[in-house]
């Protein structure tokens, strides 16, 4: 299928030597210069996985804006829903099969994990935290993904990469300590189960997409949600008083197309050309962005200690990133 075999292929470069008489013998070899299709297709990475960060930034506002036209059930299963829909109309129309039986369970980890949990976990502790502590909390994501790629691949990271790692997580655990007013609220526990749950999330999904394309992992995992997110739908609608305002539907329109579905598409097929570390350099602004939307978008007013941990965290990632083993 063309979809998924230019998805997924792999550009090599003949690199031709010279005959051997003509080559010194104390000259190291020059290294190829790469093709110019090779830096167009590096630079159009790079593009869709910034665009794939910025989409992401933006979940925590359209969550915000969404929650005050919708209960925090009601946006998370018609997010699923919609984005299902978008996600299944793209497989039928690519008549993308069905995979295989032994990635079903892997498919479950990523629906539990990114579809599911971390939705309905940051959703409701939207509720009553706000969006900039939110987004410093949940800028551990790359650390704690990190960690379970660690140990679902059986990497065994530097002790750097464990310092920084510890560091950060004191840095956002201080913050979320200082800003609790001394103890940690139930919206806190939210946003850190969050993070335990959409870490898992990647690291299977990122397993995955080594042997399909990404953009069909999370579709086959929201699809694979339906007969759960349809009901609740229907359930919380009916239960959930829904006001119908601008914020309300454009919130939950990005968080489906925007944050669960087209975001990752971008950002897989961003990551597949330029890399998993140069795609998490990118990333590091994501925590830093969302600050920006919050000021912007919802009129909050930071404290001095959001944006300095947020840099600090962002720090204690690009030694990670840099110190891996």
């Amino acid at each position: 299928m063309r979809a998924q075999s230019s998805a997924t292929s792999r550009t090599s470069i003949a690199v031709g030597t010279p005959p051997a008489d003509t080559q010194a013998p104390s000259s190291p070899p020059s290294p190829a210069a790469p093709s110019p299709a090779a830096g167009s297709a590096h630079r159009l990475g790079t593009v869709q996985a910034a665009l794939g960060v910025v989409a992401f930034s933006l979940t925590f506002p359209a969550t915000a804006w969404g929650l005050e036209g919708f209960g925090p059930w009601a946006l998370v299963a018609v997010r699923s829903v919609l984005a299902a829909a978008m996600a299944g109309s793209c497989l039928l129309f690519l008549r993308v099969r069905l995979p295989e039986r032994r990635h079903w369970a892997g498919l479950a980890v990523v629906a539990a994990g990114v579809v599911l949990g971390f939705p309905l976990l940051t959703t409701l502790a939207l509720e009553t935290s706000t969006t900039s502590h939110a987004a410093v909390v949940v800028g551990l994501l790359p650390l704690t993904t990190a960690l379970f790629s660690a140990l679902r691949m059986g990497i065994r990271p530097s002790r750097t990469f464990w310092a920084a790692a510890l560091a950060g997580a004191a840095a956002v655990l201080a913050f979320t300590v200082a800003q609790s007013g001394g103890a940690l609220t139930a919206a806190d526990g939210y946003l850190f189960a969050a993070l335990v749950v959409c870490a898992a999330g990647y690291t299977e999904g990122g397993r995955l997409a080594r042997i399909m394309p990404g953009w069909q992992v999370i579709g086959w995992a929201l699809v694979g949600c339906l007969p759960l997110t349809v009901p609740a739908a229907v359930l919380a609608l009916s239960y959930e008083p829904v006001v119908w305002n601008a914020h309300g539907v454009a919130g939950v329109l990005w968080v489906a197309a925007g944050s669960q579905f087209l975001g990752l598409v971008v950002w897989y097929r961003g990551m597949a050309a330029v890399g998993i570390p140069k795609a998490s350099q990118l990333q590091l602004a994501q925590p830093l962005l969302t600050l920006v939307w919050s000021v912007l978008l919802l009129g909050e007013h930071l404290t001095a200690a959001a944006p300095l941990t947020a840099a600090a965290v962002l720090v204690c990632i690009a030694v990670t990133q840099r110190s891996r083993s």
